[in-house]
């Protein structure tokens, strides 16, 4: 089994209230699990309007596969242009049961 997990940094652009960057976390979390089989969340930054950091995570049974597929999600999120990355950090774990 390996599972990786990624956590990226948002600047949100022409944001002025907590209601206003809850609107586009949900709106980016959404279309992302309707596209791709992870489990994705905002994980801090909660209190500041034009920051948020989310965090996503793939298991398979490929270390190449779960790389893909953490790129290709990563891709995707750049391409909605809601939000810019600022930062990335990803982990890929094995486990040997």
């Amino acid at each position: 089994m390996v599972v990786g997990v990624c956590q990226l940094q948002l600047a949100l652009q022409d944001v002025f209230s907590l209601k206003e960057k809850r609107s586009i976390v949900k709106r980016l979390t959404g279309r992302v699990r309707e596209r791709f089989p992870v489990s994705i969340a905002e994980v801090g930054d909660n209190d500041l309007w034009q920051r948020s950091r989310i965090g996503f995570a793939v298991v398979g049974n490929d270390r190449a596969f779960v790389n893909e597929a953490i790129d290709k999600i990563i891709d995707a999120i750049e391409d909605m242009y809601l939000a810019d990355i600022v930062d990335q950090q990803i982990e890929i774990i094995s486990f040997n049961l």
